[in-house]
């Protein structure tokens, strides 16, 4: 059971391992583009290539979901990133129950979202967490965890693939424990970890009162959407990628938002006497470019944003 980009290499790895795919449960087709095309999600394109069944049921609540599920006589139900909450006849429909690919070190970071709020908040670490599910939101014991860096201009887009990649090898890893009886399930604490909630477009405008650090987080989350905006003279551009400059020395008189005036290089004034370098950036309705090419055709120097 899943959808997204993210889901699909658990699918291929589980399609080339010596486990029987029986189904797949995907979320229905939906427009894509400026003709919005219906368009299958990419686990569903991955299992017509390998002639497995698709059932996209709209409503879990209103489907006989489990009845499917029961029949199809599966031992064990992989959940990577489907974006439905299941029913408890669901979680109960096979043998094995089933088991979920999380992309964060659980408990922290449970949620929709824990790849971009990991990155937004600053963390060093994150990971990847293959759990029993439970009905509560992603509280399951937790069969094994797979740990990585988070590079300093690492974006959300590039972690995305990282874990992906990881959670497929850990599933196959989580499955070979089950199967073999040698799985050691652990219960996660109690209490709050914080929730990883859905990414909106409300995120975009950067605050220019915050450190640079802060806002270079802010930019490297929210790629490759929603992106991270910036209002000059009235008009909003995409922030695509920054870095914290850390070349020039502050003499208190600038607020946030003023551009400094360095020749072929964006650099912006942010909270705590901090700047900030804007590397690319993206008018509306044009070609994302890069700051020096950018700036040759709109003037920023000595500018501010709002």
């Amino acid at each position: 059971m899943g959808t997204p980009d993210f889901a699909v290499p658990c699918l291929e790895n589980l399609l080339q391992s010596n486990h029987e795919v029986v189904a797949v449960f995907s979320q229905p087709d939906k427009p894509v583009g400026r003709k919005q095309v219906l368009t299958p999600p990419p686990v569903k394109q991955l299992a017509m290539q390998y002639d497995v069944p698709v059932y996209q049921p709209e409503r879990l609540k209103d489907s006989d979901a489990a009845e499917v599920i029961r029949a199809l006589q599966p031992d064990i139900i992989v959940v990577v990133a489907y974006g439905k909450i299941l029913r408890s006849d669901i979680l109960t429909a096979a043998p094995l129950g089933c088991i979920n690919v999380h992309a964060s070190l659980l408990p922290k970071y449970r949620g929709a979202a824990p790849i971009q709020w990991a990155v937004i908040n600053g963390e060093k670490e994150t990971g990847v967490s293959v759990m029993q599910m439970d009905e509560g939101l992603d509280t399951g014991d937790i069969l094994l965890t797979r740990k990585t860096y988070i590079g300093e201009d690492e974006t959300s887009e590039d972690l995305f693939d990282r874990l992906s990649a990881i959670g497929a090898d850990a599933l196959l890893e989580a499955l070979e424990q089950l199967e073999l009886g040698t799985a050691c399930p652990q219960k996660q604490p109690e209490g709050d970890f914080g929730y990883a909630k859905m990414i909106t477009k409300d995120l975009c405008p950067i605050d220019w009162d915050k450190p640079a650090a802060e806002i270079h987080n802010l930019v490297r989350g929210l790629q490759s959407w929603p992106v991270a905006t910036a209002v000059f003279n009235g008009e909003v551009l995409k922030i695509h990628k920054t870095s914290v400059f850390d070349e020039f020395s502050c003499d208190g008189e600038h607020l946030p938002g003023f551009i400094l005036p360095i020749v072929n290089r964006l650099v912006v004034c942010c909270g705590n006497e901090t700047y900030l370098e804007i590397l690319e950036l993206q008018r509306q309705g044009k070609k994302r470019m890069e700051a020096k090419a950018f700036m040759q055709g709109f003037h920023l120097t000595n500018g501010h944003f709002e």
